[in-house]
Parts: structure tokens; sequence; C-alpha cells
């Protein structure tokens, strides 16, 4: 495909959602056409099913019954905006992606690496990430800044979880990370947003070559 596939992975309040948003406006301002986006959600069907996971709707359905409700969100998400718009020569920038249900679900939820494996076949096919970030955070750090950022609103289905859950959560991220080195790249979120960008950026530069990168129709009507 044309567009290039970046995606940010991590534990919560890690700062995913800040350094998407940040390379996302350092694409455009290099002049690439690019798509910020989420999961779970990110399109409308996506979105709905969001809404029932993270309010822990889904729980009781078990580990494999919650994995299923991710494969189709993401199947949505990846036929809908995805793919269309690798194809059509975006860069995609996306807040988790499929190591999250491999981490989440797969390490700490005990489902089958076979079952996990089938599903991403069958959800992502050729549009895997050529990127990946992941900010690692202490626990203790991502928990507060989780309690900051959602202010009087309750804990989501998994922000619930205890402390020993995010430390493990943490460490399946890491050992995510030095599993695959020619994908992933594992970032300290311990730090200032601007550092961690500059960071993020070099990365983004030395290994996909922005510069490099033609421009799509919808960037010539601009």
């Amino acid at each position: 495909m044309a567009g290039k596939f970046i995606t940010f992975e991590g534990g919560e309040g890690a700062g995913k959602s800040t350094q998407a948003e940040a390379l996302a406006r350092k694409l455009d301002a290099f002049g690439i056409g690019v798509v910020l986006t989420r999961e779970p959600g990110g399109s409308p069907g996506a979105e709905i099913i969001r809404h029932i996971i993270l309010s822990g709707a889904a729980k009781s359905f078990g580990e494999e019954g919650e994995t299923l409700l991710f494969a189709a969100a993401r199947a949505d998400h990846v036929e809908t905006l995805i793919r269309p718009s690798l194809v059509r020569g975006k860069w995609v920038v996306c807040d988790r992606f499929h190591d999250s249900t491999r981490v989440y679900q797969g390490v700490l939820g005990k489902v089958s690496r076979g079952l996990i494996r089938a599903i991403e076949k069958a959800t992502i096919g050729d549009a895997m990430p050529e990127l990946t970030f992941i900010l690692d955070v202490p626990a203790t750090v991502g928990l507060a800044r989780a309690r900051e950022r959602r202010g009087t609103a309750p804990p989501d289905r998994f922000e619930k979880e205890d402390r020993a859950f995010h430390e493990a959560l943490n460490a399946a991220f890491r050992n995510a990370a030095e599993a695959e080195p020619q994908r992933c790249v594992l970032i300290d979120g311990n730090r200032p947003p601007d550092i961690i960008a500059s960071d993020v950026w070099r990365y983004v530069r030395n290994r996909l070559h922005p510069e490099t990168a033609p421009m799509t129709v919808e960037d010539i009507a601009r």
C-alpha cells in the first residue's frame, strides 16, 4: 500500500494519545496527508463497540468474548478507514492497535496465541503497522495520569484493574517491544512530552523517510 501505518501502544496513562496527536501534527506540517485514529473505535461501527467494551458491559462475556468484540471493532476500523486511507497514500497514526489485544487479552487474559493470530489474519491482513512506539511509564505514574485525565468520570473497564495488573501489563508491553525490534520501539514515557515527541520524530525520519513520501491527490488540492 502507498501510505505508512504507525501505531502507539502502552499501558493506561502512558501518553499514547498525546504523542499520536503530536506526530500527526508534525506529519501534516511536513506536507504529508495523515489520518489520526484510535482503538477500540475509529469508525462508526467500532465506536459503538468501544462504548460496550469500556463501560464494562462485556466483561461477563469472558476474555474470549471480549477478544471477539475487539476483533469486530478492528475489522470495521480496518475496512472502512485504515486500509482505504493507506491505499490513497495517507499516513495513518493510530492510538492502540493489535499489540493491545496481544497484551491485554493474550498475555494477561490468557486467550490462546493461536486464536489471537487467527483473528489478526482475518481482521488485519496486509494492513499491519510498519512502526510501533511502545510508551513505557511506571504503573503508578500511568494510573495517576489516567485519574487526572478522567476527572470526575468513573474509571473504565481496564482502569479499574489493580496495580498488579497494570505492572504486569507494562512488563508485557516491554516484552512485545523486545520480541519485534524491527517494528517496535520502546520509548521512556516518563519524560516531558516535547522530548518524547522529538524522539518519536527521529525514529519516524530514520525508519520511514517521510521526506520521500509522494503527495496524494488530496494534498495537491490543498
